[in-house]
């Protein structure tokens, strides 16, 4: 019986979970509300707040699972990519508990604990290996093929912007406040996806590029308000609508041709993104389709969370990988 406590701390999320033998025991997350008002993340108010979160969450955390601290079997953490600051804060305090419970460290990537996340013993089936994974959040995009745990092959990725920061970028323009991404999604579900087109670039192979389109949403808004100051409020609905449906579809279709050029049929979704109802549904319909398999994440493991790094952390423990206390973060 393997019990590990996890950590993440990689952005604005402080969060702690103990997982027994895969299963999730508690997870608690205390999210920062105090980056609404700048539209997007500050790093030293991040940092700030989590050395204020970070002991209590822990200890509820601990409470929650029903266990003290002499039953844990290693200390999982988020060691990166993240803000430096904010992972500085996650590192010292699991080092620190570590220690002074006499138990391993276990680290973990940011990136590889949102794929893994799908292995949480839920008693629902999991994906089989190999298959792809679509990583998709506000820092990242990449298609994944899996051959194991941590077998992981990058086939494609962006060369410039991720499929949630232009999400986040089109409602800031529209003024929806942040994060925008869950406004766009509601907001899309009243209007009329092919009210307007928004052009995608080529992009050779697997690989992504969002900068274009949140380019061409901009200046589309510019020449329309030039046109009449209220376009925005009068066809909100259908341009939340238009965009999702854009950056979507993107996405989907590399997606598609990976999993048919590599003879693959299982299809999994991952990170803040995934949450994303359209993103859920369309990749549903590709995989009927092709009687493929679907695998999509509950909302509570979409976005940062230390059940996935209690999941990724409880893989490494079992082949004895344990991290040295002298390991930095890294940021990228």
């Amino acid at each position: 019986m393997t019990t590990i406590l996890a950590i993440e701390s990689s952005c604005d999320d402080t969060s702690a979970a103990v997982l027994r033998d895969r299963r999730v025991l508690s997870n608690v997350i205390a999210s920062q509300k105090v980056h609404e008002q700048y539209g997007g993340v500050v790093p030293e108010l991040a940092s700030r707040a989590h050395q204020q979160n970070i002991v209590p969450v822990v200890d509820t955390a601990l409470r929650q699972a029903g266990i003290g601290k002499e039953e844990v079997d290693a200390v999982g953490f988020t060691r990166g990519p993240g803000l430096l600051g904010s992972l500085l804060v996650g590192v010292s305090f699991a080092k620190s508990f570590a220690t002074a419970i006499g138990k391993p460290l276990v680290e973990v990537n940011h990136l590889q604990a949102h794929v893994l996340s799908h292995f949480i013993d839920r008693g629902e089936p999991m994906p089989q290996f190999p298959f792809i994974c679509l990583l998709v959040s506000g820092g990242h995009t990449q298609i994944l093929l899996l051959r194991d745990y941590f077998d992981i092959t990058v086939l494609g990725t962006t060369i410039d912007d991720a499929a949630g920061e232009a999400i986040d970028k089109a409602a800031k323009i529209m003024d929806l406040g942040y994060p925008g991404g869950p406004v766009i999604d509601r907001l899309a579900k009243e209007g009329n996806a092919d009210a307007f087109t928004f052009a995608t670039p080529h992009i050779a192979g697997y690989d992504y590029s969002f900068s274009g389109i949140k380019t061409s949403f901009l200046y589309f808004l510019r020449d329309r308000l030039k046109e009449d100051p209220d376009f925005i409020e009068k066809h909100k609905a259908d341009l939340c609508a238009s965009i999702q449906k854009t950056i979507v579809g993107f996405l989907l279709k590399k997606v598609e041709r990976a999993a048919l050029d590599n003879h693959v049929r299982q299809l999994a979704i991952a990170g803040g993104v995934s949450a994303n109802s359209l993103l859920r549904s369309e990749l549903q319909r590709i995989c009927q389709k092709h009687h493929w398999q679907a695998f999509i994440p509950p909302f509570s493991f979409c976005t940062d969370n230390a059940a996935m790094v209690g999941i990724a952390a409880t893989l490494k423990y079992e082949h004895g990988e344990y991290a040295d206390i002298s390991l930095p973060p890294y940021t990228r």
